[in-house]
């Protein structure tokens, strides 16, 4: 799995996120982050068979929408989703929220389809320390990646080191807290090291081993993200993010989205 990839969320099916993508797989970009509910799988698809680039060389990631969880309709969304994307298997199939109780009937669901070839890696999104144990105990299957919100002023310490102890993948989303990167810590570091708020914030998901897919539909941005292998944050310059945390939500709040 990349350590950074092209998140789409909010980005318009059609022109718009075929033209994000191939701006993305131009930069160098190999993983692609779509789901169900951003409505746009069509469109990356597309994007993908137009690209030339050869299946095994990429990395796509989907999610199952919430209204589909299930067993059952977890079988039959996973069947739209790979004809939508037009791929004959998912690199990373993921139950998009926990929500209330039936996250263990998906979760059977995704076994099977991992086991039948048509996914390579299963995991969840947005699930917190009591989901995951909940998960396991009726299951032999750990997730292989949490995504879930992290950036510095939601920096998940105690679910990161969970998911770190139990082999557990952790992925940001909205690493780049929808633009507000107006802060002094971010601006003090990007002048230091010659790059940008937004680049200072995904080399630090790096170097906490969270991988990072920032959203983005301008080509500089896109080429802009992927300028974070070049530098290194010290200590001190992790410790100054770190001490950032706030505990803030731009998103919602698992425990609170039920469904």
């Amino acid at each position: 799995m990349p350590w950074l990839g092209l998140g789409v969320f909010q980005v318009a099916d059609g022109d718009e996120v075929i033209r994000s993508v191939q701006y993305a797989l131009e930069a160098g970009y190999r993983s692609i982050d779509t789901a169900a509910g951003y409505r746009n799988e069509a469109g990356v698809g597309a994007a993908i068979q137009q690209s030339g680039i050869p299946r095994e060389q990429l990395f796509i990631t989907t999610k199952l929408a919430n209204s589909d969880q299930g067993y059952e309709s977890t079988l039959r969304a996973f069947e739209e989703s790979r004809r939508k994307l037009g791929l004959e298997y998912i690199d990373l199939y993921l139950i998009h929220w926990p929500g209330k109780d039936k996250y263990k009937d998906t979760w059977r669901a995704f076994e099977k389809l991992q086991k039948d070839g048509y996914i390579r890696s299963i995991g969840v999104s947005n699930f917190q320390i009591h989901h995951l144990e909940s998960l396991k105990q009726d299951s032999d299957t750990i997730p292989a990646v949490n995504q879930v919100e992290f950036h510095p002023l939601l920096n998940q310490q105690e679910l990161r080191q969970y998911c770190k102890r139990g082999g557990i993948q952790l992925e940001a989303w909205t690493p780049i807290m929808k633009g507000n990167l107006d802060l002094p810590q971010l601006t003090e570091l990007a002048a230091k090291h010659g790059k940008t708020p937004a680049q200072i914030v995904l080399r630090w998901d790096l170097q906490h081993g969270v991988v990072t897919i920032p959203k983005s539909v301008r080509q500089e941005r896109i080429q802009e993200n992927a300028g974070i292998f070049d530098f290194t944050l010290s200590d001190e310059d992790m410790k100054l993010i770190d001490q950032m945390n706030q505990n803030h939500r731009f998103g919602p709040d698992p425990d609170q989205l039920l469904f």
